[in-house]
């Protein structure tokens, strides 16, 4: 790997870290104005995202990843990652072991994510 690679994988991890902490703001940051998240249940803007944390519908007590794949191109990164999920939404524990792809873009030397879909994994 190396180390724009290391870097970007960095930030993902350090994004993964923040979901624990559960602080809208923190997790914010790593993301452009314009994120979306892609699942099962279609595409969900960033604001509304962030205002389900905000407002305690959605906690995540662990996020990890047993596999990452990284590529960059240019001002352009894609980290494709395997793990769990583990939280709370609206009071529901969820654990999920899932494949997630994220799109990011450096601006101003920062990696920003701009996407991510996440889809279920096979143990």
């Amino acid at each position: 790997m190396d180390s724009e690679q290391s870097i970007l994988l960095k930030q993902a991890t350090s994004w993964n870290d923040s979901m624990i902490g559960n602080n809208a703001s923190d997790i914010g940051n790593f993301m452009s104005d314009d994120w979306i998240i892609i699942g099962s249940d279609g595409i969900t803007p960033k604001a509304d995202f962030l205002k389900l944390i905000e407002d305690g519908k959605l906690t995540h007590t662990k996020m990890t990843s047993d596999y990452d794949l990284v590529r960059v191109y240019g001002q352009t990164g894609i980290v494709i990652s395997r793990g769990f999920s583990e939280g709370f939404f609206n009071n529901e524990f969820f654990s999920l072991y899932e494949w997630s792809t994220n799109v990011f873009f450096k601006r101003n030397e920062k990696w920003l994510c701009v996407s991510t879909m996440v889809t279920f994994a096979k143990k």
